[in-house]
Parts: structure tokens; C-alpha cells; sequence
């Protein structure tokens, strides 16, 4: 059951149409395709396109190529990596967390738009939970 449950949420959250219907949501003007990036960059910045790649399981060099993109929107900057000058990482400018603060504020209103019959005690639970598997799933991966 809570497998099922796994695999359908991310199934669904995966699915490109997805991105495209939460940049429409957000009213921002981006490549749906950039989407995922810039909010990962936002969350783990700064970070090096290849642990990029590895956490958005996608290929370095598709990886590296949309990156140059968001930083010729001036969504981010790259700069070397002040623990070792060899590589590469994307920081988000003041722009593009202005954008990322849009599609944040569309994603709680998709959220609770799917939780409007839930209790509020049920939905304090289910992020508690969702957190508590998160955390477990990030020392996992490790």
C-alpha cells in the first residue's frame, strides 16, 4: 500500500506535463524543462552541475547545457566552487528566487486546492510524516 501510494505520487509529480502546468500556474515565463533545476539549484545552491545531474537523474551534459540557459536568463550565476576551484557551481540570483518564491506560492495553492476535504489535523500529520520520510530517505541516500 504505502509503496503503491510512492510510486503513484512520484509517477505523477515526474511527469513533464506537470512542470509545465506549474510554471502556467505560477505565471512565470520559463522553459518547463528548466523548471526542476532552477528550484533544485534554489534548495541546494550552491551546487556543482554534476551533483545536479545526479539528483535530478539526468545527464551531465543535457544538465550542463540547461544550466547555461538559466544563467543566460540571469537566473543564476556560475562561479568556482570555493572547495575546489576545479568545479563548477550554479548559485540562483535575486531573480531567480523571485521566480522560485512563484512557483512556491502556486504549489501551496495546488496543494491545498487537493486538500480542501482533509482535516487540518490530517494535513499537520501527513507533512509531519512526509518530513520524518524524507529525512529518513536523505540519510539513506547518503
Amino acid at each position: 500500500m504505502l509503496h503503491g501510494a510512492l510510486v503513484d505520487l512520484v509517477g505523477i509529480i515526474n511527469q513533464p506535463q506537470r512542470d509545465a502546468e506549474m510554471v502556467k500556474e505560477a505565471g512565470i515565463e520559463l522553459d518547463s524543462t528548466l523548471f526542476s533545476l532552477l528550484v533544485g539549484i534554489d534548495r541546494l545552491g550552491p551546487v556543482g552541475v554534476m551533483e545536479l545531474a545526479d539528483r535530478t537523474g539526468r545527464d551531465y551534459t543535457t544538465v550542463s547545457r540547461q544550466v547555461s540557459k538559466l544563467q543566460a536568463q540571469e537566473l543564476i550565476v556560475r562561479r568556482p566552487s570555493q572547495a575546489d576551484a576545479r568545479v563548477n557551481e550554479a548559485l540562483i540570483t535575486d531573480k531567480g528566487r523571485e521566480m522560485v518564491s512563484a512557483i512556491d506560492t502556486a504549489r501551496n495553492r495546488v496543494v491545498t486546492a487537493m486538500l480542501t476535504d482533509w482535516s487540518d489535523e490530517d494535513v499537520q500529520r501527513l507533512a509531519l510524516l512526509l518530513r520524518r520520510l524524507a529525512d529518513s530517505a536523505l540519510v539513506w541516500a547518503r
